[in-house]
């Protein structure tokens, strides 16, 4: 019989990948540093190929190397759904499933989802991730997520995306501003007037994109770090900002002086959608997965 790399050693490759230090991957795996060293050079010596070029004290991946560990992960992540397969005996929805979600979306839609899940899908196990797109995306391509709920367009690489609904932008503002012009074109409106959350949220972008904030001298360099945080500061006068109105139909703007109209550059939205790994066998879960979300996301984007 011919003799092949175990799933163990493939799981030890990867976490030697994730971590880069052979002490880190060891700890990680939960065996000795040594242990983990001579069954990646084992898995050299079954390949017949260099994996590591190796130093006194460092090493880095061969080009063939990484090129194994992008293999090896796809083979990993179908172990381990085969397992889970046979756990939940063949039954989609069934069984731990494991959904990201970014900032800007989660707190609005994530209890509804998942109250719909036990109802009609009492053998699931959801687990949420709250994190950045990108984040959120590099967990989805190690296998470390079945799904990602984000707000579109985004750069998704090769996963497969689905658009569930229309997330439109309000703008925002408090109820004693409604005479300064706000309604009018934006290129009119005051430097500096209009806040928004940090760039690493990609709700800026949509936002920017959506409501065609061109000039950069309208926006304010100092950004929030969350939508709650930029309410509060709006509510306190300091300026104006663009919401999605499922966070406004989430009970946003309860307790403040705030008011929320259409922007005068008209319908302005974000798409959100759902990301997944093609080559996964999950395709029965995700669907059904996506037809619940999808649901949730009608009563949520209502304008």
């Amino acid at each position: 019989m011919k003799r092949l790399p175990s799933i163990k050693q493939l799981q030890y490759l990867l976490a030697l990948h994730e971590h880069q230090h052979f002490g880190r991957a060891a700890e990680a795996c939960f065996i000795g540093q040594s242990t983990l060293s001579a069954a990646i050079a084992n898995m050299e010596e079954t390949m017949q190929a260099q994996l590591l070029e190796r130093d006194h004290k460092t090493f880095i991946f061969t080009p063939l190397g990484e090129d194994v560990v992008r293999h090896a992960r796809q083979i990993v992540e179908q172990c381990e759904e085969l397992t889970e397969f046979a756990k939940s005996q063949g039954k989609p929805m069934a069984g731990p499933f494991r959904l990201g979600c970014i900032p800007t979306i989660a707190p609005f839609v994530l209890s509804e989802v998942m109250t719909a899940c036990r109802q009609r899908y009492p053998d699931l196990q959801l687990l949420l991730r709250e994190d950045t797109s990108d984040n959120s995306l590099h967990a989805l391509a190690e296998g470390r997520l079945d799904m990602v709920l984000l707000a579109l367009p985004y750069d998704t690489g090769a996963f497969h995306t689905e658009v569930l609904a229309q997330d439109a932008f309000k703008l925002v503002l408090h109820k004693d501003w409604l005479g300064r012009g706000f309604n009018q074109d934006i290129h009119q409106w005051p430097d500096e007037s209009i806040f928004l959350l940090e760039r690493e949220h990609c709700i800026t972008g949509h936002a920017v994109k959506a409501c065609e904030l061109e000039d950069s001298r309208k926006v304010n360099p100092f950004f929030a770090t969350s939508l709650h945080t930029l309410t509060q500061m709006v509510n306190n006068q300091l300026g104006v900002t663009f919401l999605p109105q499922m966070a406004i139909n989430s009970g946003l703007l309860e307790g403040t002086e705030l008011l929320a109209q259409s922007p005068s550059s008209g319908f302005a939205y974000r798409d959100i959608g759902v990301a997944w790994r093609p080559t996964s066998n999950k395709a029965g879960s995700y669907r059904a997965m996506t037809e619940l979300i999808a649901k949730v996301l009608t009563t949520k984007c209502q304008a």
